[in-house]
């Protein structure tokens, strides 16, 4: 029965982690979800948490979720901040979102270690360098 449920294939959505500058010239990252495609994102839900081991004990930060009314074709939004002691966790993102009344789910991961200027690319829509997740 489960073969029978259509998933539908989600393109043209990514996640991207950028670097920036604060007022005090350090260094910031935040995470930011790109709407690449022609069409609007509908009741967005957005779950985020981080993993992973540190000090050979496992780790995993609170899950905080976020809800947005739309995100407009050829758009990004802003999620949130994320601190440079999170990076060296995998930091995972649920995606949830309406398009042309159709329900889309994926899963991002940013594995530990992967924020890093090596996998830095030019972020589309956002102007900045950063790591991005299509």
């Amino acid at each position: 029965m489960l073969k029978d449920i259509k998933q539908p294939k989600l393109e043209g959505v990514a996640l991207a982690i950028s670097r920036e500058k604060d007022e005090l010239n350090k260094d910031v990252f935040f995470a930011y979800l790109i709407n690449l495609q022609d069409k609007e994102l509908e009741n967005v839900l957005i779950r985020s948490n981080g993993y992973g081991e540190k000090d050979g004990e496992k780790i995993q930060t609170t899950e905080l979720r976020r809800f947005y009314d739309d995100v407009p074709a050829k758009s990004h939004l802003k999620i949130e901040p994320i601190l440079e002691e999170a990076l060296s966790l995998s930091n995972q993102y649920w995606v949830s979102f309406y398009v042309d009344k159709t329900l889309y789910d994926r899963k991002f991961v940013f594995v530990e270690g992967s924020v890093s200027e090596a996998n830095f690319v030019q972020l589309p829509l956002i102007g900045e360098e950063g790591v991005l997740i299509k």
